[in-house]
């Protein structure tokens, strides 16, 4: 059977197996593509028990959209409608994920009162290269987060800007707890997510979500630097016979901001 390789400038390892990114802390390993995602491909195509062994720091989706996935400390969190997370059962599967074994290599503490976009422009000239993928996690308390989860899709399903329309947004304040995610160069368009993906996990494990706004009161940023990347393409189902030749980066921002 042919899989058809998704181009991209970069050197990629695309290992269906990747045994050895297991095994490998500055890796990090990828479920499929954004883009299939957008696409409306929300089969789940390899389960969380293996997605684990690849990585405890990271986040995604589950079959058929089914909420934000949130991976933190090793443990997998599936977020419901009311912004709560639940530990997702081994076997649940996962349509799209991104994961990493993290170990910071930078730690900056951050000043009070940054809000999402005052956190990148600040961080950016601290970080060594713009064309690394970096895995991130901010500890601490925040004076605002708002959120996001999306609900369960039925097939035929719909493209992810389709989806999203009738996601659950949450606004909390004065709430310890951290973001974790990616930051990801522009030349990653169409594999992931270019720029900031970060999805919010409350201390208390009561609260979660796809990050769209925030403010820090106090707070620690880690980075680290992920230079090898390993990408598990399905290997059956929808994803086989998508056409992933179209420009989606006008979604995918208004996916990303969760503005219609």
């Amino acid at each position: 059977m042919k899989l058809r390789v998704w181009p991209a400038a970069l050197l990629l390892c695309l290992c269906l197996a990747a045994p050895a990114a297991a095994q490998d802390p500055d890796a990090l390993y990828q479920v499929s593509l954004l883009d299939a995602l957008l696409a409306g491909d929300y089969q789940g195509s390899q389960e969380v028990d293996r997605l684990l062994r690849h990585g405890d720091l990271g986040l995604g989706t589950f079959d058929a959209l089914d909420g934000e996935m949130v991976i933190s400390g090793g443990k997998c969190f599936r977020v419901d409608m009311q912004g709560v997370p639940h530990l997702a059962p081994p076997e649940t599967t996962t349509p799209f994920a991104q994961v990493t074994f993290f170990q910071a290599d930078m730690s900056f503490p951050l000043p009070g009162g940054l809000d999402f976009a005052g956190l990148q422009k600040w961080l950016a000239p601290k970080l060594p290269s713009k064309n690394l993928v970096y895995a991130v996690r901010i500890t601490g308390t925040f004076d605002y987060i708002k959120a996001r989860s999306v609900p369960r899709q039925k097939p035929p399903y719909p493209p992810l800007l389709a989806a999203v329309k009738h996601q659950a947004v949450f606004e909390w304040t004065n709430l310890p707890g951290e973001l974790v995610g990616f930051i990801s160069p522009g030349y990653m368009k169409g594999i992931g997510a270019p720029g900031w993906h970060l999805h919010f996990l409350g201390a208390a494990k009561k609260r979660a979500g796809h990050l769209l706004a925030m403010k820090i009161r106090e707070a620690v940023v880690e980075v680290d630097p992920t230079p090898r990347f390993f990408l598990a393409l399905p290997e059956k189902g929808p994803f086989l016979d998508l056409d992933l030749s179209r420009d989606r980066e006008a979604a995918l921002k208004t996916v990303e901001q969760g503005k219609h």
